[in-house]
């Protein structure tokens, strides 16, 4: 499959004119956006910064801070929202049963599962990129470069892509697209809350010298763990440091040496093997009676 037949796909064009004509996806934007806006000013009101006695103290410190509080307020956001346009895209056909028939068709395997992702995702996307206006704010006052902003927006469609795959994958395997979304939802939460609960789970065992295998290190292993939660290795990419403060041990001194690795480094290459296994998964399940029928005919033979 080609680029030109993924571009004149009739199923991707079909999702893309269901989408996004639909009142529901454009209040779902409007909400989208004044939810985020209302952090930032929020945030802006609470500060005092443009609002007592008259003056300007909207440091470039403070603008920084509030670009973590939108970044990760909009991580939440995607987190939350990406199962739910995801986890249903195979398993609502099934149910509204229109799979059998959109299986018969000429479409690949491949080009299905791939299609209803793309055109899952192409949603979010928009409403990601349709909060740059908000991120204005913070060119005005300092404190960001263009480079940790761009660099912010690529984790978020890695991080929609990540859980994108997870929910094709579920609403594949499983036939209710409840029992999709929920297995998506649970999966996720463990990504986002299970890692990093671990992470300072183990930490604290290490800081108490109960692992021997860490105690004679001046890196800990247990950094690698919070190389697997999206929080931590977003935090990685704001600050520099961040990564070498995670796998240095309480009380070590490396002076100028570097972590063994950025966590968002460790958090793309392992999870872009998950995305990979998950969309692999979902293209082979898809077609369980092709798949048996080929079985019996080996078995004829």
């Amino acid at each position: 499959m080609n680029l030109r037949q993924i571009l004149t796909n009739p199923m991707l064009d079909k999702e893309f004119r269901l989408r996004m004509r639909t009142p529901r996806y454009t209040f779902s934007l409007l909400f989208y956006i004044l939810a985020l806006s209302l952090v930032a000013m929020g945030y802006i009101y609470m500060s005092n910064g443009l609002f007592q006695s008259g003056q300007n103290r909207f440091n470039p410190e403070s603008s920084r801070i509030m670009f973590y509080i939108l970044s990760i307020g909009q991580l939440i956001l995607v987190a939350f929202m990406t199962p739910g346009l995801t986890a249903g895209v195979i398993s609502g056909e099934r149910e509204k049963q229109t799979l059998n028939i959109l299986l018969t068709t000429q479409q690949s395997s491949a080009s299905i599962i791939l299609s209803k992702l793309v055109s899952s995702l192409s949603f979010m996307t928009l409403i990601v990129i349709a909060t740059l206006p908000i991120y204005s704010i913070v060119f005005l006052y300092g404190g960001i470069s263009p480079k940790q902003l761009l660099l912010v927006f690529l984790f978020y469609l890695f991080i929609m892509l990540l859980l994108g795959s997870l929910g094709v994958l579920f609403s594949t395997v499983f036939k209710r697209t409840v029992v999709a979304i929920i297995v998506t939802y649970g999966v996720g939460g463990f990504i986002f809350l299970g890692t990093g609960l671990l992470y300072i789970f183990l930490m604290a065992v290490s800081d108490r010298g109960y692992s021997s295998i860490i105690t004679n290190s001046t890196y800990s292993w247990v950094g690698y763990i919070l190389g697997l939660n999206p929080a931590g290795a977003l935090m990685s990419i704001f600050e520099e440091g961040f990564s070498k403060q995670v796998f240095l041990m309480r009380g070590a001194n490396v002076g100028t040496a570097s972590a063994p690795i950025e966590l968002w480094l460790e958090f793309v290459l392992f999870y872009s093997i998950i995305i990979i296994g998950a969309l692999w998964l979902s293209i082979r399940k898809i077609r369980p009676v092709a798949r048996k029928s080929k079985e019996f005919q080996v078995e004829q033979v």
